[in-house]
Formats: C-alpha cells, structure tokens, sequence
C-alpha cells in the first residue's frame, strides 16, 4: 500500500530539518508527504527548498499573511515557486469589500486549502456558506474539523452524542470537501496503547466516505503523543470498518487526487 502523510510540519527555527522527517518516512514506507507550514512563520522558503531538494517526494502548503494589502499577490507568488495549497484558519476573512478574496484567490490560482480551527466554526453557516459559494476549491479539513482536542492544548473532549461534531460533518454534503484523519492520540487521552476509542474516524468514514478521507502524522507533534509509527499503524488497526480498498485511499490515493507532488 501506498503511504502519503498529509500533514507533517518542518522548519529551521521550530521543530525538525526536512532530513529528520525524511528517516521518519524511511523508517516508516512513507513515499510521499504533504509539509504545512507552520503557524509561526509566513516565510515558506524553507519548505519550497525542501520541494525541490527531493523532486516528488514532497507538496508544500504555504501560509501567507491574510490581513496584509499583498495577500493576494503573496500568494500568487508561493503559487509560482511551486506551492500546491495554501493554509487558512476556518475563521479567517479578507480585509476589504469581499471577505473570501483569499479564498477566491487560491480557487482562481487552482489550489486547495488546508484548513484548521475549532469545530464550532466548522459547524457554522457561515462556513458551509463559504464552502458552497466555492465549488471548485478542494477545502481540507483539518484534524478531524477541531475535534482533536489532544492536539491543540485542549484538556476535555467532546461527549456523546456528539452535536456539534455531527453538525460539522454535515460539510460532507459539499462535493469540495475532504477530511484529515490524524493519530488516535489526538482524540485519546493517554496512556498508549489506547483503550477508550471514542467514534469519531467511524463518524467521519460514514459522512465523508474513504475517498475524501487522507491521513496526516501531524509529525513533530505527534511525537509527544503516540509518536510517528503509531500514529501511522494504529488507525489502521482500529479501521474495522474500512477494507483493504479504503484504507488504500485513506492512507495514499486521496492525496495524491488532492496534491500533484511536483
């Protein structure tokens, strides 16, 4: 089978250098990764080198500043240098007369998004408004829409029956949309190995179906969780209700119908 990681972090100044990441995927048989930028830099330098260092290993999701007058031209310019998606928080907006003139940007320029957030803006009209309004936009969800509460600090994960989680998931409905599945750590409390799986993959299978689901490491962080290996075989393993086909699409072909890989 095939492994595309969709969702890896690298960087100089935070986390680890692309040769830490590629004995990761070595380690691992991972043949292709997705490198999103990280939060705290608007600088994508590194990983569009990174690109290019190792032709077809890697796509690059840039970041760009959303509230700066060159926005726009910002990422015009990543797109040009190679970038395939740019990421965006799910409450983010254009300053000015049009609120998704970023988003229509990455839309014109064919790019996909990679989007994160809290699960209650997911859930929002205002989100499925902007999804609906850009059908041709592939908008990536990330981290199962903001329910993986273990990897963004939070310290309680949402019960059943789940409303609000529900809700997001009816973003299904829109053709353009996908979903990032990510370690079982992120919606898990510790200790590994896991015990107390709460349904929120099985959720997300039965919205979205394999073919608009793709994993992501999340690597480094991860590693403070399960770690890489895990978080790669684990999911697998608790997948009772995908066969073999799906998980070939979860696990790789759904990237590569997202990300070209140049």
């Amino acid at each position: 089978m095939l492994i595309v990681d969709s969702h890896v972090h690298i960087a100089l100044h935070i986390y680890e250098p692309v040769e830490i990441l590629l004995a990761q995927m070595e380690h691992n048989q991972v043949e292709k990764t997705v490198l999103v930028q990280s939060s705290t830099t608007v600088d994508n330098t590194y990983v569009i080198e990174s690109m290019r260092r190792f032709p077809g290993r890697f796509s690059v999701v840039c970041r760009v500043d959303v509230d700066s007058p060159n926005a726009l031209n910002d990422l015009e310019r990543w797109a040009g240098e190679g970038a395939e998606s740019i990421r965006l928080r799910n409450f983010q907006r254009s300053p000015g007369d049009d609120p998704l003139a970023i988003w229509r940007k990455a839309e014109s320029l064919g790019m996909s998004v990679s989007v994160g957030g809290p699960t209650d803006v997911f859930a929002s009209t205002d989100f499925a408004d902007l999804a609906e309004a850009l059908p041709g936009l592939k908008i990536v969800i990330e981290h199962l829409g903001g329910v993986g509460v273990w990897a963004v600090g939070e310290t309680q994960r949402p019960e059943p029956p789940y409303a609000q989680y529900r809700q997001m998931l009816e973003l299904a409905r829109f053709p353009n949309t996908y979903v990032k599945i990510h370690g079982i750590g992120e919606i898990c409390p510790p200790p590994f190995p896991y015990q107390d799986i709460p349904p929120f993959m099985d959720m997300a299978y039965e919205a979205f179906g394999p073919q608009r689901m793709t994993w992501g490491s999340d690597y480094p962080p991860v590693s403070l969780r399960e770690g890489y290996s895990n978080a790669l075989h684990y999911p697998q393993e608790h997948m009772p209700f995908a066969s073999q086909d799906d998980l070939e699409w979860i696990f790789g072909k759904t990237a590569l119908s997202i990300w070209k890989f140049p």
